[in-house]
């Protein structure tokens, strides 16, 4: 399917070592709150903290990569993850924690920028980006699967990022010391499309926010409402994110043959309707049904939105702002369901997020039918959009 030639591996592995903090900080606020002397929603709000340490990198660093250097910056973010995740996972004094995962937040964040705009250079991005898409996802799943054998305590997860990290570290040498822009002003480049980017910018942080709200309850839906025990609920996910995987497959096999406003907007009124039965779910048929059907159809969707962001700028500008935004929903999601569901239970929540997430839909199908209109050069660039599995919630 990929030829390997033409596959620029450093920034797949760059791609998956940045995105694998937001694909396990379900499991990480578990263990931080099973292990060390912190209240659910403490460790909620570090896990917050790792996700906003890692979107203010994004902010930061979208026009400036190509200044500094995508060598340099890659090693930057690659040490600071080691060092931070290490650190907090090699101690059990909380203030020690806390630092070591903004820290790591803050390198994986560097990492991701690097790699988004690094494979808005090459010359098949959309195939670059569904490589990295399928590392994260299937290494994190096996960490899934691993950590819960290797004993109690908070810091497995966060070694997990850190030795990958490190393992990343030699690749970088295959990277760039400056980009082939780099000659170019870009901090002094005007954004193209900003009205566009803006609008695509506040739909994505609000969309990731309904996302992550619903998977930041959606093991206690599984064990307290569909009354599943944790080693169901923990099969369910394992099934989901397999039909994530598949989800990936598929997106980068269909590729924009159909444009993207159908997709973006058919797609996100599809994923609402996977959370109303998700969250209303009383049995496995069901709770399985929602899961597995969003986790199949969420990927798909992002594509699209992936290539929308790039296409409002080539140098990947918007793509790398855009996934920053989606992190800072990402962080606030897991607080938005966990309210939602203690005020008006688990279905109304879902109510709440579909329809939000119906609204979402429709500035991002304007902002896809305008850049459809545009002759643009179309790249595909991964932004950090991220769910979290709940799997924990039974510790």
């Amino acid at each position: 399917m990929f030829a390997p030639r033409t596959i620029a591996w450093p920034l797949v592995a760059l791609f998956t070592a940045g995105y694998l903090a937001p694909y396990l900080l379900p499991t990480t606020v578990g263990r931080l709150d099973s292990g060390l002397p912190l209240t659910t929603t403490q460790a909620g709000a570090l896990g917050s903290a790792l996700l906003l340490s890692s979107a203010s990198a994004g902010f930061v660093l979208a026009s400036r990569v190509e200044r500094i250097g995508a060598r340099t910056l890659a090693r930057v973010g690659l040490t600071l993850a080691a060092l931070g995740y290490g650190t907090a996972a090699l101690t059990g004094s909380v203030p020690a924690v806390v630092v070591g995962a903004l820290i790591g937040g803050l390198g994986s964040g560097t990492a991701t920028t690097v790699a988004a705009t690094g494979i808005a250079a090459q010359p098949d991005p959309h195939r670059t980006t569904t490589l990295g898409l399928l590392g994260v996802s299937a290494l994190a799943g096996a960490v899934y699967l691993t950590v819960p054998h290797l004993g109690p305590g908070h810091g497995q997860p966060l070694a997990a990022i850190a030795l990958t990290a490190l393992a990343v570290w030699p690749l970088t040498g295959r990277l760039p010391v400056r980009t082939a822009a780099a000659h170019r002003p870009l901090d002094g480049t005007r954004l193209p499309h900003r009205r566009s980017g803006t609008v695509l910018a506040a739909a994505m942080l609000c969309w990731s926010l309904v996302q992550n709200a619903l998977w930041g309850v959606s093991g206690r839906i599984g064990l307290a409402q569909a009354h599943l025990t944790e080693a169901t609920v923990g099969a369910v996910f394992a099934v989901a994110l397999g039909a994530g995987l598949l989800g990936v497959t598929v997106a980068g096999a269909v590729g924009p043959r159909f444009g993207r406003a159908a997709p973006v907007g058919g797609g996100t009124a599809v994923i609402a309707g996977c959370i109303v039965l998700s969250a209303s779910a009383a049995d496995l048929t069901s709770f399985a049904a929602g899961e597995i059907a969003w986790n199949l159809l969420y990927p798909v969707v992002l594509s699209y939105v992936i290539g929308l962001a790039a296409s409002l700028d080539p140098r990947g500008r918007w793509a790398v702002l855009v996934g920053s935004a989606s992190s800072l929903g990402t962080a606030a999601g897991p607080l938005t369901g966990s309210v939602l569901a203690e005020r008006a239970g688990f279905p109304a929540m879902g109510a709440v997020l579909a329809v939000g997430l119906l609204a979402i839909a429709v500035p991002m199908t304007v902002v896809a039918l305008g850049a459809g209109r545009r002759s643009l050069p179309v790249v595909e660039i991964p932004v950090e959009t991220t769910r979290a599995y709940d799997t924990t919630a039974a510790a």
